[in-house]
This record gives C-alpha cells, structure tokens and sequence, in this order.
C-alpha cells in the first residue's frame, strides 16, 4: 500500500499548474448529515418499528442468546447512512472502488475523477501504477473538497469462492478504515464497494460492510464513517443497519432474530467456524467431520480446527483410510447434507466415494438444464407471471412470489416450467432468499403431480434448500396443510422448519414491507373479503420494551 501524498506538502491546499482548489457553495460537510442515533429520533412514522419477535407465541428462537452488537450511543453518533454523490463530501478521506490497475470507469470512479481533476489521472498513472484486489492506495483529493482518496479494488464475487469473495471484501472496507486511522484522518466515506457490476449480493456486501463498520467504531471513539450510498443501496443498508447499529432495546432484542450465524470475527471478518475437524481427545472414540461446503457437491473444502494441523488434508485422510480400525475411519460426512437428504451416518471413505460421484452427476445434470434454461424459449410459462421476483425483506433478501391461481398446471409443459423456475432463481439463490407462495382461490387443476414436486425437489442443488431462509404460504386450505406437512415431514425434511402458513397477507407485513410486495388484485380483493378491510398489526409498539 503505497502513499502518494509523500511528494506533496499536506499542509496547503493541493493544487495544479498554480491553479488553487476552487471556491464551491455545493459542498457537503459532517455536520450538515444526520447521524444514525440521532435518525427519527423523535419516534417519527418514518423510523420502521421493529418486530418484537419474544412476543411472538410461533416464533422460532433467537440465533443469539446475547446481542453480539448491544445498542451503543456514542457510535450510532458516529455512523451516518447518507444518500448522495460522494465527491461532494468536504472531509478528511473519501473512498474509489476500482481494479487493479486503478483505471475502472463505473459511477463512483466517474464522480471522483471528474471533479478532481487531471492531477489524479497522472497521479494514478505515474505515482500509483497498481493495486492488488483487497488492498488500498493513497492520493492526494487535488480539486475534491476531500484531503484524501482511498483507492481499493474490490473482488469479483464467485458462487464458487464464495468465502474467499466475502473475506476479500471484508478486507477492502478493513484496509480503508484502518489506512484512514493510519493517517490520523477523523472523518472518511465509504461508498459500496463491492458494486453491481462485480455480482455481489447486495444483502451480503452489506452485512459485511456494516458489521466491519460497526467492530471498527468500537476499537476506535473519535472517528467518523460515513457510509455514502446510490438510492438502490440505501434501502438495504437502512433495513440492515438497526440489526448491527440498534438505536434501543427493542431493535437490539429484534436483531437476535434477525441476525445471521456468522456475525464474524473481531475486526467483522467472516469466520469459518462450520468447516473444521473436531478431535475427541479420547483416542477409542470417533473424530467427527463437519463442513458447510459453498458448492452443491460434496464436501472436500475442510479447514483444521483442533491443536493437530495438517499441511495437506486430502493426503492425510487418504493415509488414515488405510488403517481398517483407525479412529479416523469412523468420520462422519456433512450432519447438514445428511439430515437435507435423510441420509444415515456413513462411512468418510463410503461419503466421498457415493456423495463425491452422485454429487458430481447431480451437479451436471442441473448445469444442462441451466443451459437450456438460458437457450430456450421459455415465453410460453415466463408470460403466465405466477412466478417472479418482487423486492427484498426486511432483512435485505430477495422475496419470490408464486401465485398458485395462475399455474396452469394441467395445460403447461412442466418441463418448461421447471427450466423458467431454474432460469428465474439460479442467480436469486446465491445467497439468502424466502418464497411467498399464495394460494389463494387456488382449484385442482392448478395442482402438479407429487412426483413432479418430488422431481423438481430433487434436482434442484444444495443451494436452493440451504438458502432459503422462509417459505410462507399465505391462504392455506387444511387440504393444503396437510400435503404440505406429509410432503417436508417425508420428502423435504430440511425445509420443514422453514415453512409458515399464514392466514393473511397483512401477516407478512412483519418480514415484508407492503413496498416490497406485488401481489396481483384478486389477492387483496379475497384478503380483504376474508379478513376484513383493516389490516392485522402485529403487537410491536402498544408495550414498552422489556428491560
């Protein structure tokens, strides 16, 4: 990481050619943005109210027993989520998202390179050179209202390295803050680094972002990070932040519900705590193996987590296999890909073997269909609409609507409808996402066969089961819950703790805000029939919040 200021005096104003940094009445300073403690802090209708999930009787129980990110004050007066151009800014560093060669033309890059003038285009070029993906470089702000620029080169996002991705953003919005702490700089604005066009789930990259915010605040009491944002960001940032940045006790209780597993390590790193070999210190007793693998086959990718370490697990596995009563023989494979297949406890050897083959066909059989899915002509089922996308929740995932009305399930070729259903979710279901089925004035002839749904369950890979988060069924029949139980109890038992029937779509209100959700007509024209025209209000806001 390479410092260009060196060859300028900090002390002036950076300037080109005599030309001194002009005089500007545009400028944005820290005290003119509203931070996060201080945000409708007057219990205005424009602060959401946060699900009280222990009021809840059906709610499942917390991720966390304790808040991993208790509500602190003084650094929610320190955190700001700011909606504008990040040029603007007259404080002590601002960041650029850019690539290697320092070069990358996206909307932030634009911005700043634009208002700072040729001075930072030859300061690239001839001082900086290069940056490696993960890293940071220094300049001058010459013609920006900011003393500095942090330039950093975020990762392109892999389904494939998933961690390797996420551990390499974490370290580009680490390296930033902590170059700015470097410099004895008080105030800096980070933009979204990870971007659109890099393929990074938008829920993902916020979660990192804000947690690493959040650690580094605490570690340090004097600085200010700004997180500036495009209009499409600041939705899931604000729906994110009161998870690791509460403002009171109810947002505080609410988030360890709504918190992941993984709120990484002390500085916000994702930790890989699932993928690590437990030893039993009793050498008669058997060593268990548990890894989440990121891919839809088997899991090979395993990290030591013990006192004993291994240079190379693959070949010490290969040489314990050859002792017949080793304790190492007595491994078992993926708990979680057991109890998603209702497989019984085998074998390490018999796991890669079986698992490692089936998996492979598994996965190859899905990759054809995917590329059929986007060769075909598919306008036959896409122009039905009972199947799309419709915003995100409250927790920044994807929502996938499916109204059951609208499948023609008994005049479609289902075979199409299962490439539509690949080719919509392939992408969605990267990451976390929930399903909103409804079924309302659903008939017979809009259900598929069981085999079909067995089909369809079978064929989809690993992902599709570990990433969804929820699946509501809003307007079941007892006919529709009694399949629905026989079919997770034995056919889907990994999603069977997922699925809520709901007897409304106001009940959704507390996972899904009403601007998130489109629903067609004839829905809210039976809701509203059924339950009445006043929406049911979960019990959120009539109580004080327990001490």
């Amino acid at each position: 990481m390479r410092l260009v200021s060196d060859i300028y005096n900090e002390n002036i104003e950076p300037s080109l050619g005599g030309i001194t940094k002009p005089l500007t009445q545009h400028y944005v300073t820290v005290d003119s943005l509203t931070s996060w403690g201080a945000k409708d802090s007057s219990g205005s209708s424009n602060r959401p109210i946060p699900t009280d999930y222990s009021h809840i009787p059906c709610a499942e129980g917390p991720w966390h027993d304790a808040s991993p990110f208790p509500c602190d004050e003084q650094i929610n007066q320190r955190f700001v989520i700011w909606e504008g151009d990040i040029s603007l800014l007259e404080i002590d560093a601002i960041t650029n998202t850019t690539d290697e060669t320092l070069t990358e033309k996206n909307r932030i890059s634009k911005k700043i390179f634009g208002r700072a003038g040729a001075a930072l285009t030859s300061a690239v070029v001839h001082d900086v050179g290069r940056c490696k993906t993960g890293e940071v470089c220094v300049t001058p702000g010459f013609f920006l209202p900011a003393k500095y620029i942090i330039h950093t080169v975020g990762p392109i996002y892999s389904e494939k390295y998933r961690s390797a991705s996420e551990s390499t953003l974490h370290s580009c919005y680490r390296n930033v803050l902590y170059k700015a702490k470097e410099l004895g700089l008080r105030t800096v604005a980070l933009c979204d680094i990870s971007s659109v066009q890099r393929n990074f789930p938008p829920d993902t990259a916020a979660h990192i972002a804000l947690r690493t915010i959040r650690r580094f605040l605490e570690q340090y009491r004097a600085e200010i990070v700004i997180a500036c944002l495009e209009p499409n960001e600041r939705g899931i940032y604000e729906v994110l932040a009161p998870l690791y940045f509460p403002r009171d006790p109810l947002e505080e209780r609410s988030a360890l519900w709504q918190l992941p597993k993984d709120v990484g390590g002390a500085y916000g790193e994702p930790q890989l705590a699932d993928r690590q070999i437990r030893i039993i210190h009793n050498p008669q007793h058997s060593v268990m193996i548990e890894a989440d693998d990121d891919s839809d086959t088997s899991p090979h990718d395993l990290e030591m987590g013990s006192d004993v370490e291994y240079n190379n697990i693959n070949l010490s596995l290969a040489t314990h296999l050859t002792g017949g009563t080793h304790s190492f023989t007595q491994m078992q494979g993926d708990l979680d890909r057991q109890r998603l297949l209702g497989d019984r406890p085998r074998m390490v050897y018999e796991s890669v073997l079986d698992e490692g083959l089936e998996g492979l066909e598994h996965q190859e059989r899905y990759e054809r269909l995917l590329r059929r899915a986007k060769t075909e002509d598919l306008t036959e089922v896409s122009g039905i609409g009972c199947l799309y996308q419709s915003g995100v929740d409250r927790l920044g995932r994807p929502v996938v609507v499916f109204c059951g009305k609208w499948f023609p399930a008994q005049n479609i070729d289902l075979e199409k409808a299962l490439l539509y259903l690949i080719y919509l979710l392939d992408p969605i279901v990267k990451g976390d996402y929930v399903i909103a089925y409804f079924h309302t004035l659903t008939s017979s002839n809009n259900y598929p066969s069981l085999q079909w749904l067995k089909d369809v369950y079978s064929i989809l890979p690993y992902k599709y089961k570990k990433n969804l988060k929820a699946f509501y069924i809003v307007h079941p029949t007892f006919w529709t819950k009694m399949m629905t139980w026989w079919f997770t109890t034995f056919m889907a038992p990994a999603i069977k703790t997922k699925v809520h029937s709901l007897p409304g779509v106001e009940h959704l209100y507390s996972a899904i805000t009403k601007d998130q959700l489109e629903i067609p007509a004839y829905i809210t024209e039976y809701d509203m029939a059924t339950n009445g025209i006043h929406y049911f209000q979960p019990i959120t806001n009539t109580s004080s919040p327990a001490s």
